[in-house]
């Protein structure tokens, strides 16, 4: 214990200490939190989907119906007709024979990666990847390699060089979480398929907001199945739930339920939130304004943002990073933001590599332009105490 307290006191020296607070409302563009009702910007809710009424009354009548807990694992007694329906929607909105539902996108990746490669092949790691990518790779004993953000020409070089390699496996996030940005998936594609290499993409960011049907990263590039054969993404997200799963061909699903640990011996989780994301699934379809409204949201708070000197990256998703650099400047700005009423996220390391802290400020189609205005107002008079703004 001795030993756990002082490595915690450097934390708090660091200003790397993180502490629990208490939300004690649903998630919505109004939150209550720690006692505070504050205008929320930190919530990946993308499209305001978890306090959604039709999905709040599919969950209540499921667990009617199924009970809390689905009691056991998929493969012992756990796998629900609720399961079952929900792979097969995910499957068929994703335009792949199969889906497999994971407890978690953590989960997901971590048993993936594990149950495809081993000793003897290769991981490839975009260097800004999730850490459940990251530590999939390292657990699988595979080669673990990274190559440069977005650097095509990096990955290749590596791949190159791993020739005599038995299974190579690129890994990449389709929306960085941390930078918002895209990976450049077109160029992905082509360096994997020239070098024989596997493509997987986490499509956690992506998936429910990007495309035309917000079927995600690969509707967003016009890319098909074939070109990336394992697909990953988050129920947490964008369809306001949580789980995760993966899709793709037949023998992958097949191969992942006889290999990936983490699906093998974790309960499923409750039916009713099976029955609950598939009405979120339905919403989404169906509620197509929600897209249109957070894309406009993004494009007001970029502009916004340039007009007023704010030092936010160009991202064109839900996610808006405010870089500040220094761990006290963000937690800082992120106080004296809640003070004033607004609650934004500040991302410190080992999130984001030393020297790159930063405000992520996140949209949500629940979110009204007035809002986006008042924030970017209250944002730049913050900033603006600190000469933050156009100095950076």
């Amino acid at each position: 214990d001795a030993e756990l307290t002082v490595n915690l006191s450097a934390k708090k020296d660091q200003n790397l200490y993180r502490k629990r607070r208490i939300l004690s409302s649903p998630q919505s563009a109004l939150i209550e939190f720690d006692g505070q009702k504050l205008h929320n910007f930190c919530s990946n809710d993308y499209l305001g989907l978890a306090n959604h009424p039709a999905v709040i009354s599919s969950f209540q009548k499921a667990a009617n119906r199924f009970g809390v807990g689905a009691g056991a694992s998929h493969l012992v007694n756990g796998h629900s007709s609720a399961h079952h329906a929900l792979e097969e929607a995910l499957a068929e909105f994703t335009g792949r024979p199969r889906a497999l539902l994971f407890s978690s996108g953590y989960m997901a990746n971590v048993g993936t990666v594990t149950a495809l490669v081993n000793k003897g092949d290769g991981v490839f790691q975009d260097r800004l990847n999730h850490s459940s990518l990251l530590d999939g790779g390292l657990l699988s004993g595979a080669k673990f390699q990274r190559f440069l953000h977005n650097d095509v020409a990096s990955l290749s070089k590596k791949l190159i060089g791993a020739e005599k390699l038995k299974r190579r496996l690129v890994l990449v996030d389709g929306v960085f979480s941390m930078d918002g940005d895209l990976a450049p998936l077109p160029d992905l594609v082509d360096a994997s398929t020239t070098h024989n290499a596997i493509l997987m993409v986490d499509d956690a960011h992506g998936f429910g907001v990007l495309g035309s049907t917000g079927a995600g990263i690969l509707e967003h590039y016009d890319l098909s199945p074939q070109d990336v054969p394992i697909l990953m993404a988050t129920l947490g997200k964008a369809l306001g739930g949580a789980g995760a799963f993966v899709a793709g061909s037949e023998a992958l699903i097949e191969a992942l339920i006889q290999l990936a640990r983490p699906y093998i011996y974790t309960t499923a989780m409750p039916p009713a939130l099976a029955v609950s994301m598939l009405k979120s699934l339905q919403v989404l379809t169906n509620e197509s304004w929600r897209r249109v409204h957070l894309k406009a949201l993004i494009e007001r708070f970029q502009c916004g943002a340039q007009q007023l000197g704010i030092p936010v990256l160009p991202s064109q998703t839900a996610i808006q990073p405010v870089l500040l650099g220094s761990t006290k400047v963000a937690l800082d700005v992120a106080k004296r933001m809640q003070q004033k009423g607004f609650l934004v996220g500040a991302i410190r390391p080992p999130t984001v590599p030393v020297g790159t802290s930063r405000l992520r400020i996140t949209l949500s189609a629940a979110h009204s332009e007035q809002q986006v205005d008042e924030l970017l107002g209250v944002l730049s008079v913050v900033l603006q105490q600190d000469n933050l703004g156009q100095s950076l």
